[in-house]
């Protein structure tokens, strides 16, 4: 079952590589202008987070899927990383999978090497903490 920590981490994922999110119910796709701000995601993702994980906002899925949140949301899928590219991708964790193309299958630009990979938020100070201690082993 993907958890709604895996679910939002490949929303953001793919956020950050121009993939919008569709609203069925409306026909209108939703893209945030910010994902990360500094240790946290933004509140524009944030609020677009709590929209699309609203039931009353109906079927919402990453353009050029087909899985709606609600369904990776369910103990049906899991959250796993793409072979070819290394980004998170959905996969049905029970029964058999119509489709095993990653979302990136419509991006002729990715993978790309040259560029910064999507990431999640950073602690600069909890990375830089670890970095301390760890040279204080080495020095002793």
């Amino acid at each position: 079952m993907a958890s709604p920590k895996a679910v939002k981490e490949y929303l953001a994922y793919w956020f950050q590589l121009g993939k919008p999110i569709i609203i069925a119910r409306q026909n209108k796709a939703i893209l945030p202008r910010q994902v990360i701000m500094g240790d946290r995601y933004s509140l524009e993702f944030e609020r677009c987070w709590d929209l699309i994980t609203n039931p009353a906002t109906g079927d919402c899925y990453v353009s050029g899927t087909s899985q709606t949140i609600q369904e990776l949301l369910s103990s049906k899928w899991d959250i796993s990383n793409c072979a070819r590219c290394t980004m998170p991708v959905p996969i049905l964790d029970l029964g058999l999978q119509e489709s095993s193309d990653c979302v990136c299958n419509d991006m002729e630009n990715w993978p790309n090497n040259k560029i910064p990979s999507p990431r999640q938020p950073i602690n600069n100070m909890e990375k830089l903490t670890n970095i301390h201690r760890r040279l204080n082993k080495i020095n002793r």
